[in-house]
């Protein structure tokens, strides 16, 4: 499929073992077992230094639209048994439209603040392509989960990949790289802090 010619970033914290989520994820537990480890420097670790403070505005710098898996949107799983607009409240943080890939159509979900989930049915190309008509030239965003992500790898559209890299060890979770073959990117910026090291990779020309 052809894309628009969209600027494309990714912000993913990440564990020494590769992981970005823990195992078994639940409403109660949305990153999984002892994921949150990973996300201490954006949320309220006394430890945080203005390295910190600077990732923390590259991810969230406002972008076009964005696109995320339904299991990063919500716990539901099948069909759309029961009302939810998501973990964010009323007035999610994306202030766009979010294209959400899911295998059960519903409508959309207009929330406070500019941002509507739409429910993408027919895969992550179509979502993408979705999500760059509707960004024009303010850049998309692949806002996670790791299987949208290893799609976003695939399709090679991820102009820019921010990786925080948690000094954290989950042995078992969700990755991003699985199944790809070879990473073509170079480090272009590089912060760190106690809890992680930032790396903000640009894709080779």
């Amino acid at each position: 499929m052809e894309f628009m010619v969209s600027n494309t970033t990714c912000h993913m914290s990440i564990s020494l073992d590769g992981f970005v989520a823990g195992p078994d994820q639940s409403r109660e537990a949305p990153l999984g077992k002892r994921g949150q480890e990973l996300h201490g420097w954006h949320i309220g670790d006394p430890r945080a230094n203005d390295a910190d403070k600077i990732a923390n505005e590259w991810l969230m710098r406002p972008r076009g639209a964005y696109v995320m898996g339904r299991n990063m949107f919500g716990p539901i799983r099948g069909d759309w048994d029961e009302d939810w607009s998501g973990w964010w409240g009323p007035e999610p943080p994306y202030h766009a439209p979010v294209f959400v890939l899911t295998r059960h159509p519903h409508d959309p979900i207009p929330m406070d603040g500019g941002t509507t989930f739409y429910f993408v049915t027919d895969g992550f190309d179509a979502a993408y392509s979705a999500a760059c008509q509707a960004a024009g030239d303010k850049g998309v965003d692949i806002a996670g989960g790791a299987s949208t992500v290893r799609q976003a790898l695939a399709a090679g559209v991820i102009d820019e990949l921010t990786l925080d890299i948690a000094p954290v060890l989950l042995g078992s979770g969700e990755r991003i790289f699985d199944g790809a073959v070879d990473f073509d990117f170079e480090p272009a910026e590089v912060l760190h802090s106690p809890l992680t090291t930032h790396i903000r990779y640009r894709r080779n020309s």
